[in-house]
């Protein structure tokens, strides 16, 4: 029987603790007025709809990753990471083992409206929005790109913020300058520019293309841009093997997108309820996520990365 650290978790009810917000992924619960609790479960979500079946290791895996980038990308913005541990918060030992690896205690903060995206390929619903317009989110892009091109340079390609169930849309800058305020806007843009242009070198040395990834951000008590949620995972980025990338056509990948293409097969009108996946999709979803954590963490020369299988 597996021990309660190896079963997968697929949603939370903590003893003690008011839980004040469930999203796709993640379980938030108040601490005090100055801090969360966050929970990372194996919940996957796939075309902002979350499937019925938890992906084993998924929740640690992303929790590992994100406070791996949370310290390496310090130098360039603030995070939500508190340094505050589980045991100060958490008194039931059956909790603390189902949290191990997978909870982290973080400020509260003022969520800006925005999915910041940045995109150095492109690729996905990119992809679709450069052959229907000739651009993404009001960027004209050069004729011609095929698909999983690179980008000439990086480009900021933002999204409003959905709910559970509904569809997260691609905007304009000028929608976001319009939310949040010009300059801010334009501080998130700058910020998450630096940050894939940081972790993108950092992949490379590891074998790894970032393609695109997500950022999200809030404000703490005294006005400061504040990263937070989770930061360059597979669940929020396209992680591409570069020895197998080819322009043209849609690389493999250590990331949720395994999922989507395998959804992508089947008659679904990508509404809720999600489909069931079979056991091995699930197997091999598993992997990719802990390759891509190998990947990006160990630290090690790409030259001694074995070849995925």
């Amino acid at each position: 029987m597996n021990s309660p650290a190896h079963t997968p978790v697929f949603e939370t009810a903590l003893k003690g603790l008011t839980r004040i917000h469930r999203g796709k992924v993640r379980d938030v619960y108040a601490l005090d007025e100055a801090h969360m609790l966050i929970v990372t479960t194996d919940r996957l979500s796939a075309f902002d709809v979350v499937l019925p079946d938890p992906i084993p290791e998924k929740g640690r895996v992303l929790t590992q990753i994100s406070n791996f980038w949370f310290e390496k990308t310090s130098h360039i913005v603030r995070n939500h990471l508190t340094g505050r541990s589980l045991e100060e918060f958490v008194s039931d030992p059956s909790d603390r083992a189902l949290l191990a690896g997978r909870a982290i205690v973080v400020q509260r903060l003022k969520a800006l409206p925005v999915e910041a995206v940045v995109r150095g390929y492109v690729i996905g619903g990119g992809w679709k929005e450069y052959q229907s317009t000739g651009g993404i989110c009001g960027i004209t892009l050069p004729t011609g790109l095929r698909m999983a091109d690179r980008l000439p340079e990086p480009i900021f390609t933002p999204a409003t913020k959905a709910a559970v169930g509904e569809h997260d849309e691609n905007v304009s800058f000028a929608v976001v300058a319009a939310q949040i305020g010009t300059a801010r806007a334009e501080e998130v843009r700058r910020t998450s520019l630096a940050l894939y242009a940081y972790a993108a070198e950092h992949a490379r040395q590891r074998g790894l293309i970032i393609a695109d990834t997500k950022f999200e951000f809030g404000l703490d008590t005294e006005d400061r841009l504040v990263l937070m949620d989770e930061i360059l995972t597979p669940d929020s980025s396209r992680f591409w093997p570069a020895d197998r990338y080819q322009p043209g056509q849609n690389p493999p990948s250590f990331d949720k997108q395994y999922v989507r293409d395998y959804l992508e097969t089947l008659d679904w009108n990508k509404k809720a309820p999600g489909p069931a996946l079979p056991v091995e999709i699930i197997r091999r979803t598993t992997e990719n996520y802990l390759e891509a954590l190998r990947r990006l963490t160990a630290e090690i020369s790409p030259t001694q990365l074995a070849p995925h299988a």
